[in-house]
């Protein structure tokens, strides 16, 4: 187990709303992501000094959560969140069950997702979790504030996964975030680096969320051929994908993507879910696992275009750290006079 003391006594710190929230170290987050974020990757994250995050329905059931969190409290000592994601399905997964496990477990933090968690906020509160919830639009922060959550993580039109339907990107986003909420927030979609971070607080933020950067890190258990290929992209190898169905979905651009948008392009108004759930459906083990990289659509940000290298999750917050002092203290400072 990692000893929870700071090995770098000089390393630099940025205190904000999140910090505070979370009981973390530095603003940063890693967000839930499927076949992703399981004990290892949270772990490391949370002993580097963010806040680590395990997918909860990537473990399908709530025994295996159970284990996953038990699994992940045997690698850190520090706090990590679960990620909940809340989707329309024909048998839902057993959202209840989910919840109590997490809250048995004494886990303290939860990332929620999709729909509105309203119904499950009575049971998190009264056990103490503290609840971020992730939103593509002011409106849905502003909802998300008003039934109680404790944050909210403001999703960007570029980040991976599903930025919603209103294509608006983080240099507007943020601001108008930071005009109508009173909860902290942190920006996600586009963040990589000290510059990101540093360019979100300056926007309003109270940190930054990674998805798309932590799975190029050494500790990410995923395969090494997905590692390498968001170190190989460019910021123009995404693709937007199900906007027909009006379930925008940021992938990485492979072939099983080329055929899901021929389709889109060919069935225009008559496409269905049905016609495309080869290229979607259950393929993230495939992908994540066997490194099978154009066995269908996988979720990635446009920042791939800023990721260069597979470091490990305490050098890549540590650099992150470490330059946005020098950003902060040399080069915006040093533009006053």
């Amino acid at each position: 187990m990692r000893n929870s003391k700071n090995n770098h006594p000089r390393e630099p710190a940025l205190k904000t709303r999140i910090t505070q929230l979370f009981g973390i170290q530095h603003p940063i987050i890693q967000g839930g992501m499927h076949f992703v974020g399981f004990a290892e990757l949270a772990a490391a994250v949370s002993n580097a000094g963010g806040l680590g995050i395990i997918t909860g329905l990537t473990l399908r059931t709530p025994e295996k959560l159970e284990q996953e969190i038990a699994r992940c409290r045997g690698m850190t000592d520090k706090p990590f969140g679960v990620n909940l994601t809340f989707l329309p399905a024909v048998t839902p997964p057993d959202y209840p069950k989910f919840v109590e496990t997490i809250v048995n477990s004494g886990v303290k933090i939860v990332e929620t997702a999709g729909n509105n968690p309203q119904k499950y906020l009575p049971a998190l509160k009264e056990a103490g979790v503290k609840v971020i919830h992730k939103c593509t639009s002011v409106r849905h922060a502003l909802k998300a504030e008003s039934i109680g959550c404790d944050a909210v993580s403001v999703d960007g039109f570029e980040c991976g996964g599903h930025p919603g339907e209103d294509d608006v990107p983080n240099m507007i986003l943020l601001p108008r975030a930071a005009e109508a909420l009173k909860i902290p927030f942190v920006a996600s979609g586009g963040m990589a680096d000290a510059r990101s971070l540093v360019a979100a607080l300056a926007l309003g933020a109270d940190g930054m969320n990674m998805g798309t950067r932590f799975i190029a890190t050494q500790e990410a258990p995923v395969h090494a051929h997905v590692k390498e290929a968001i170190v190989a992209a460019s910021e123009l190898d995404t693709r937007l994908i199900m906007r027909p169905l009006r379930n925008t979905e940021r992938v990485l651009a492979n072939a099983a993507v080329d055929r899901l948008l021929a389709k889109e392009r060919e069935l225009g108004a008559r496409l269905s879910f049905a016609d495309i759930a080869a290229e979607v459906g259950g393929v993230y083990p495939r992908i994540m696992q066997q490194g099978d990289m154009d066995a269908g659509a996988w979720s990635c940000g446009m920042v791939v275009g800023l990721i260069h290298d597979i470091p490990t999750c305490q050098q890549l917050i540590d650099r992150i750290m470490g330059e946005a002092e020098v950003l902060i203290r040399r080069r915006l400072e040093g533009m006053l006079h």
